[in-house]
């Protein structure tokens, strides 16, 4: 249990981390209010919604993304940002590309922080 609990932890200092880097980095297209609790909040929505609902929309769309060679994760991932953003208000971001490229920036954090631990 503690395993799995520990795991969730680094999944969601992982999501408020790319959160956070890519409203410094979109700043036009990604904002959470620059609060950190409303950062760390939206950060624990996406990752549940990673741990839950990302595994489910993978396995419905896995045809293409075996066609696309996974490309398709990208398009997967920014939904899943909209997806927080929706269901989280002060997570604002502008459209589907932005959302995307938080996605993206979100797995490289995500890939970072995994390395080091």
């Amino acid at each position: 249990m503690s395993r799995l609990l520990g795991s969730f932890l680094i999944r969601w200092l992982a999501c408020s981390l790319g959160l956070w880097l890519a409203a410094a980095l979109l700043s036009g297209s990604v904002s959470y209010g620059n609060r950190l609790g409303a950062m760390l909040s939206a950060g624990f929505i996406l990752a549940v919604i990673n741990m839950i609902i990302k595994p489910l929309v993978v396995l419905l769309s896995l045809p293409a993304v075996i066609l696309t060679l996974g490309l398709f994760m990208v398009v997967i991932n920014g939904l899943m940002v909209l997806l927080a953003a929706a269901l989280y208000a002060p997570l604002q971001v502008g459209n589907l590309w932005a959302a995307m490229v938080t996605g993206i920036i979100i797995g490289l954090v995500n890939l970072a922080v995994t390395a080091i631990l």
